[in-house]
């Protein structure tokens, strides 16, 4: 039994997705770190955090703890995309590891976003405003 203290009892579980804002360099630069299973259930923190950046100069995705994402995650990524877009900003990928990346893939999502590695790439990638998506780095 996996029990987390002498009582037996197993901790509250946590939640299933999560998002996190922090401020990239240079300014006007925000990371959003993703993590656990992004779908229709776990939308709402990803929605609220895209509308947040709206007038960034540039958000960098960090997918690189992020274990799912169905059609509903894609979907509020290429629309937060598009809003930037209107304001001459960008959105770029990084972290993409299986089972999203293919998810990306089969989709021809992957061709319109740009995808780095890690977000430390995407961060220290000085052309990012001078290009728009569909490269992949790293």
């Amino acid at each position: 039994m996996d029990a987390d203290d002498s009582t037996g009892e197993r901790p509250p579980p946590g939640p299933r997705f999560a998002v996190r804002a922090r401020p990239g360099v240079p300014d006007a630069v925000v990371v959003l770190e993703l993590g656990g299973e992004l779908d229709h259930d776990t939308a709402g923190p990803l929605r609220r955090a895209l509308d947040e950046c709206a007038r960034a100069r540039r958000v960098v995705v960090d997918c690189s703890g992020l274990t799912f994402c169905d059609s509903t995650g894609l979907n509020e990524l290429l629309r937060a995309r598009m809003r930037l877009r209107e304001t001459g900003g960008l959105l770029d990928l990084a972290g993409l590891h299986p089972p999203v990346d293919r998810m990306f893939d089969i989709t021809g999502a992957r061709t319109v976003f740009r995808v780095y590695a890690d977000a430390a790439e995407a961060l220290a990638d000085e052309d990012a405003g001078t290009r728009d998506g569909g490269d992949t780095h790293g």
